[in-house]
């Protein structure tokens, strides 16, 4: 899956936490949400300005939240979606994603969880989001299984 065909999936799909999401699906969303963040905070600090503030005796700079901040309730349920679809892939309930709140430990086991490959095949969640599970050329009747990878010429 591309990184356009991501974004578009996941804000077609805003609030399904049902089904399954591969792991491009989701790698590509996750960088879309960070790359936006950068940008639209380095917008905001150029447009509003920063306000230095003393904090525990340093000083520190923020910059008025508006355009990140619209972005991330825009990107917020596409997000948790994405996500537990993403646990649905590795067959795993979506309550899993309570992990985060365990500090460090939890993180790096979702993390983990992310990247691992989807289970082969259908599972309880739904069918596999590559069309895996077999070959996805059936020579005996010439057809192929069903797949979000676009074929890009005949296999034999």
């Amino acid at each position: 899956m591309s990184f356009m065909e991501s974004i578009r999936t996941c804000f077609s799909k805003y609030v399904t936490f049902q089904g399954r999401a591969q792991r491009s699906e989701f790698w590509w969303f996750v960088l879309f949400i960070l790359v936006g963040q950068f940008v639209l905070g380095m917008i905001d600090s150029a447009l509003f300005g920063t306000v230095t503030t003393m904090e525990g005796g340093f000083q520190a700079e923020t910059s008025t939240p508006v355009l990140s901040g619209l972005f991330s309730l825009a990107t917020l349920l596409p997000g948790i979606s994405v996500t537990v679809r993403r646990l649905h892939d590795t067959d795993r309930s979506g309550w899993w994603y309570w992990l985060a709140l365990i500090p460090l430990i939890g993180i790096i086991i979702l993390i983990v969880w992310y990247a691992s490959k989807g289970t082969d095949g259908p599972n309880q969640y739904g069918p596999d989001p590559l069309g895996g599970g077999g070959d996805y050329f059936d020579p005996n009747d010439g057809t192929y299984a069903a797949s979000s990878i676009p074929r890009t010429g005949d296999q034999v």
